[in-house]
């Protein structure tokens, strides 16, 4: 396993197509054609307070969802919560395959139909 989460989000991120890393607000994000799917939150600033995480790119309606079922991994992230995002925690034995299908779903989410489509 990478020494930190980082290069684990970083390799699932950019395994997508088009996509590409910009650093913006001190932190690493994910972006396709400019569009930002993923943030990487580090545990040494204010963004992951304490903690590792990634901030993901979701629909509005089922943030709630996802944080209510699962409130120990998941949380609603400062900024961009209110947008729908979902911010997962990368501590304590993080669920890589969930995290993987979240990140395609963000990434779907902001892709231009036809790169979307390739994944399909």
């Amino acid at each position: 396993m990478p020494r930190i989460p980082l290069d684990r989000v970083r390799k699932l991120c950019l395994a997508l197509p088009e996509a590409h890393e910009q650093l913006a607000w001190g932190e690493p994000t994910f972006r396709v054609r400019n569009k930002m799917f993923a943030m990487y939150a580090n545990a040494s600033n204010h963004h992951g307070a304490g903690r590792h995480a990634v901030w993901i790119k979701a629909a509005v309606e089922n943030q709630r969802l996802l944080v209510t079922a699962e409130p120990d991994r998941l949380f609603i992230p400062p900024y961009v919560g209110p947008s729908g995002w979902v911010g997962v925690w990368l501590d304590k034995r993080p669920d890589w395959n969930a995290i993987t299908e979240l990140i395609t779903d963000g990434y779907v989410r902001v892709a231009p139909k036809q790169l979307a489509a390739t994944l399909r």
